[in-house]
Parts: C-alpha cells; structure tokens; sequence
C-alpha cells in the first residue's frame, strides 16, 4: 500500500446531490430495483428493496426509517435499554443517500442497483447512533493538527461450504473447477486461488463495475481464507464504505457460486482466524505524508501515533473485537497479536511498521477482527493517533524478534475477555469523549444484550461436556 504524497482536493459533499441520481438513472435504463442500506452498530447493513421510481425521492429530501434500526443487536433483535425502541415511540429518523454509493448490484441481477445511506435526526443533524457519523466527527478532530487520515482496510474471510461436515464442523468448499477440497494450510497457494478463479473472476469484475477499488488476491494462513486488497483513501470515511460494499460485494458473490463468504473472526477450532488490518497515515495541507523518515520506524509523529494507539487500546478493544467469537481469535504464533506491542517488519505485534520506501510509512493496525464494525474500528483507531499526538506520547522501544514470546515474558497483553473489553470501553471517559457520550451508551446497551442473550443459550458443547459428567 503507498503511502506517498496524496491530493487533498475539494472537500466532498456530506449528502448525495440530486444529479448523481438523475445521472445514474439516465445511464441505466436497465435498472428496476434499488436495495438501499445502512450500516448500525453491530456492522449488520439493513435497508429495503425499492423500486426505480423510489430511488429520486431519496435524493430529492430523504428515506424515513425508524430508529430502532440502530438498535439492533446481532441478530436483528431489539434492545430497549438503549432507549431507541419504547422509550424513543421508534420514532423516524432521516436516511440520506451517501455520494458516490448509488451503484449497480450485479450479484443481485442485471436489474438491480444499490445506495448506502447515512443517518440524520429530522432537524437535519447528524444522527448520533450513525457509527459513519461517529467516525466524522473523530476525523474532523484531526482539524487542529491540520492533518488528514490516509486508510486502507485489509479484509480476510473464508469460504465456507453451505454442506455442513459430519462432525458438525464447517468446510471449505469444493472446486467447482477441479473438483478439489482443499485440506491444508498452502499461505500463498496459487492453486488454491485458481480452483476458485471463476468466483474471483466475478468479484473483480464486480468491483470494476462499481468503482471498488479492488487489488490483489491471496491465500491466506488456513484452509479456504483469502483475502483481497483495498487501495488507500485519503477520504477515511469513503475507505470504510469501500470495506461494507466489500463485505456485500463478496458475500453476494460468493452465494451466486453455491458457497458462502464469512467475516466470521474464527470460524475454525483448528485454523488461524481472520483479520482487518487496518493501513493508516497522515498527510498535510501540501498531501504529504508527515510519518515519512528515511529510518524504518518512521518519524515522530509516527511514534507518536502509535503511543497513543497503545494508550487507548484497552479503551477500544470491545471495538476492535465486538463479539464473543472474536476472542477466540487472539492466540499467540497464529498472527494474531496477542500484546500491545509494536514493530518495524515485524508481523507478531499489534502495531506493524511494513518495510518500504521512506515516502510510504505507515502504521498496520493488525488488532481487528474482520467481524468489527468498519467505521468504529477506524473511528477507535484514529482517536488514539489523535490522543497520542495530542500528548506526544513516546511508544517505549519497537520490538525485534518474537513478539509473541517477549510479551509473554513481559507479562503484557491484550483484554481477551468480552466482558472485561466491554467494561472497560463503559467506564472510559475517553472514548465516551471520542464517540460521544449517547453513542456510548448505545454501543453499551446492545452489547450487554447481546452477552446476556449469547450466554444463555444451551450449545452442542454444553451437553457434550455437563450432560454426562457433571
């Protein structure tokens, strides 16, 4: 990923204008329904399927849709202790068209298009339970230093057969091409990628139809993983649009070829789980990069950058790792971080300095989940770079050599328990500063249902374990 000199431009609209819809439409003819959208909380996109003739009223004012959508836990369910469900009358909020996201959604058909939608109150402020809003205002904080946030987001996921195995496990699908099951790890296999070429063939030129700026393909560190690059933005905010259309992008894809895509954190007992690493820089009023050193550990506004993501990492770990399943992925050699370390070249720390040329420095963020949340995961991020160059503080010295086996040493780690994480983003005064004091409580409320309702299910290993010997 470059992280060299970027054009800063004209700052883009905040709401679609009317034309991009006339524009869109007049090109399409084609197009019969729209599936429109908005991303809550748990990272879950829900909208509606419309007509073509719903779409112009969209941009002409807005979408009412009711506030509990953002009260949704991960399955849909309503928590009222938000105080978005009785308490609120489910009262209406405003879904306005996000610029640039009216597309077509050709794993939906030939006739089908798409528009994200971002959330305002009905007086036309930004809705507070909006995690795309919650991550503008962390970005605009970045105003004082007169810096901009340049972000990519690295997503891995697995394909997993809809056949469930006999022992109840999930399996990496069967070739279509080869008629293949692949059994073993082979990170970096190409034949692994070529027995699912037609399904990559797809999704490339899915993404060339609706402008996602796709790179290069991989086989990752287990069976059936991959992942797919994302070119940099200098627009944060668009560069977490990329990662949910992404998310639809693959997904849908993925079912028209019989299997199904999982950002699932760790779908696997025996295999590595999987990540967003999340790419990030600072560049100036003149689109230069401002971590840019001829030394491999960056400047000091890197260093600084990193000391705060450091401070702040217990705040946001229920950010990073939102679910229960999420912990399950932080186990020390896996290439999950484990500790709150950092790095240069180095893979087994939380915070990665990549070798390169001095112009493309940059922080690998290598914490989240790929079941986080895309713009609180980037939100989180970027309050503890702004925390940390607000405090100038100094990150201790980068690790060299294992740093799974040196934080063990060091007694260091992460908080890889869900409860723990969550209590500790409820008590800090920080992120409620960063994220805002109601969305706060918003996160806290679904989040704390969602433990209860986890918890209280009877599961296969239940029986498995009690049923006989307890």
């Amino acid at each position: 990923m470059s992280q060299g000199k970027t054009s800063q431009g004209t700052a883009s609209p905040e709401i679609a204008e009317t034309h991009e819809c006339d524009e869109f439409l007049a090109k399409h003819p084609d197009v019969r329904f729209v599936q429109i959208f908005w991303t809550n909380l748990t990272g879950v996109p829900r909208g509606k399927n419309l007509l073509r003739h719903d779409l112009r009223p969209i941009f002409d004012y807005a979408r009412f849709l009711p506030g509990t959508m953002g009260a949704l836990d991960i399955t849909g369910e309503d928590v009222d202790e938000t105080g978005l469900v009785w308490a609120d009358g489910d009262a209406d909020r405003l879904g306005r068209a996000v610029p640039g996201t009216l597309t077509k959604a050709p794993w939906l058909g030939p006739d089908f298009a798409q528009l994200m939608l971002s959330m305002y109150e009905l007086d036309g402020a930004r809705c507070f339970f909006d995690p795309r809003q919650v991550l503008k205002g962390v970005i605009e904080r970045f105003k004082e230093f007169k810096l901009t946030p340049v972000v990519a987001c690295e997503l891995e996921f697995f394909l997993v057969d809809r056949e469930i195995a006999a022992d109840g496990s999930r399996q990496t699908p069967v070739s279509a091409v080869t008629g293949h099951r692949q059994k073993d790890i082979q990170v970096y296999g190409l034949r692994e990628l070529d027995d699912f070429d037609p399904f990559f063939r797809d999704v490339y030129a899915y993404g060339e139809a609706i402008g996602l700026p796709l790179e290069s393909s991989i086989s990752e560190y287990a069976r059936g993983q991959m992942e797919l690059g994302l070119r940099h933005r200098t627009d944060a905010l668009r560069a977490c649009d990329d990662a949910v259309i992404y998310k639809r992008l693959l997904k849908g894809t993925a079912v028209r070829h019989g299997f199904e895509a999982t950002f699932m954190a760790k779908p696997h007992n025996d295999l590595a789980g999987s990540g967003m690493h999340l790419h990030v820089s600072l560049a100036d009023e003149n689109g230069q990069n401002v971590f840019a050193s001829d030394a491999p550990e960056g400047s000091d506004l890197l260093k600084f950058a990193v000391g705060g993501m450091k401070a702040l990492l217990d705040d946001s770990m229920a950010v990073f790792a939102p679910n229960a399943n999420s912990y399950r992925r932080f186990r020390a050699n896996s290439y999950a971080p484990v500790a709150p370390t950092w790095g240069v070249n180095n893979r087994t720390v939380s915070f990665r300095v990549p070798a390169g040329p001095a112009h493309t420095r940059h922080v690998e963020h290598r914490i989240c989940g790929a079941d986080a949340n895309p713009y609180l995961a980037v939100a989180a991020l970027l309050a503890g770079i702004h925390y940390g160059l607000a405090h100038r503080i100094d990150p201790g010295p980068a690790i060299v050599g294992n740093g799974y086996a040196q934080a063990q040493e060091m007694g260091s780690s992460l908080p890889t328990n869900w409860f723990a994480a969550l209590d500790l983003f409820e008590k800090s005064q920080r992120m409620r500063d960063y994220f805002g004091e109601r969305f706060h409580h918003v996160f806290t409320a679904v989040k704390r249902a969602e433990q209860d309702r986890f918890f209280s299910r009877v599961t296969e290993l239940d029986y498995a374990w009690y049923l006989r010997n307890a």
